[in-house]
């Protein structure tokens, strides 16, 4: 007897990924229409507890794909999810600070101030995580270590994220960085990370000194952050009892790099909309070929980035333990996906 569901769930980050533009396009509906299933966007549901399995995974029968630490830290801690393919879509990183500071480089960041954000409300506080891979990445590149400078912690949950209802015009979410920046402006901090199209768009605004720049880094373990790459995760019970599920949600995403990179513009203004900026930030801070980097793999490459970040993650203590990426990964509807598409592997 074939199991169905009332619906699925399925959730998106603000940011450059396949599933986002698949969702806009109405190619996700589609897929599962064929299916008699409707799709629930989890971020707007009404419901709180609905919406934190945008970061948690708790909810059957839902997908996601987004930022890697969430999902990272819920396969950490025991939630039975699998990844079905990694987008890897580079983006500006940077640290920065304002003019007249004396910090040009990453070494003049030796015995400076470095301002993270910190939520201690969030269940995963990927922002802070986020922030200490940045900062690190650009300390290696000086040959330093965290243990070069004094981090210093900001009290951070009014700043970035959904905003609710009311307020600023009807905006349904803000901007990352106004703690960092707030410190930065007053003083306390000598520099901070910021990554995407928000933190570019906030560096060029303050004409900001990007004292070490690295989303393009040729090391992907210098890149590796919570956006670079965006795995796509189901949760295994829903494959394990519809992997025609999991198939079809693989094949509506895999009509997405074909798409964009017929149409840039138009795929350039659906990211732009998804993440809430205009399109010039989206070419300049994920590069002219953005469009051509909206793919869905499974490679050996992807792989070692993330096992390297949770070894990171697990350093710093935002995961109880290290798990195996490989084990984590299930290729078979991405294979079974593209032999129907005849899509190239």
């Amino acid at each position: 007897m074939t199991i169905k569901p009332e619906f699925l769930w399925y959730t998106q980050c603000p940011a450059p990924t396949p599933l986002s533009l698949a969702a806009q396009k109405g190619w996700l509906a589609e897929s599962f229409a064929a299916h008699d299933l409707a799709v629930k966007s989890i971020r707007q549901s009404p419901d709180p507890e609905v919406r934190a399995s945008h970061f948690t995974h708790s909810l059957d029968w839902s997908f996601r794909q987004g930022g890697n630490i969430p999902p990272l830290w819920t396969r950490a801690n025991g939630r039975e999810t699998r990844v079905l393919g990694i987008t890897t879509t580079d983006e500006f990183q940077a640290v920065i600070t304002l003019p007249g500071r004396g910090i040009t480089d990453a070494s003049d960041l030796k015995g400076r101030r470095i301002g993270i954000p910190r939520n201690d409300r969030a269940l995963i506080d990927f922002q802070r995580a986020t922030a200490l891979k940045g900062v690190v990445s650009a300390l290696t590149l000086a040959g330093l270590t965290a243990a070069d400078v004094e981090l210093v912690w900001l009290q951070d949950e009014a700043f970035g994220g959904d905003i609710g209802q009311g307020g600023y015009g009807g905006l349904r979410r803000s901007y990352p960085y106004g703690a960092e920046f707030l410190a930065l402006a007053r003083g306390e901090i000598d520099a901070f990370f910021v990554k995407g199209a928000e933190g570019l768009l906030l560096a060029a605004q303050f004409r900001a000194v990007l004292v070490a720049d690295f989303g393009f880094h040729p090391d992907a373990r210098i890149r590796i952050n919570n956006g670079t790459p965006r795995p796509l995760t189901i949760d295994a019970a829903t494959i394990a009892r519809r992997p025609d599920l999991a198939e079809a949600l693989v094949a509506s995403v895999l009509r997405v790099p074909v798409w964009a990179k017929e149409h840039p513009e138009d795929a350039v203004r659906l990211i732009a909309r998804e993440i809430g900026v205009g399109e010039d930030a989206i070419w300049a801070a994920n590069g002219p070929e953005v469009h051509r980097h909206l793919e869905l793999t499974i490679e050996e490459d992807q792989i070692d980035a993330l096992q390297h970040f949770v070894g990171f993650l697990r350093e710093w203590d935002f995961i109880p333990a290290e798990f195996d990426v490989r084990d984590w990964v299930d290729p078979a509807p991405l294979a079974a996906a593209r032999a129907k598409l005849a899509v190239p592997a």
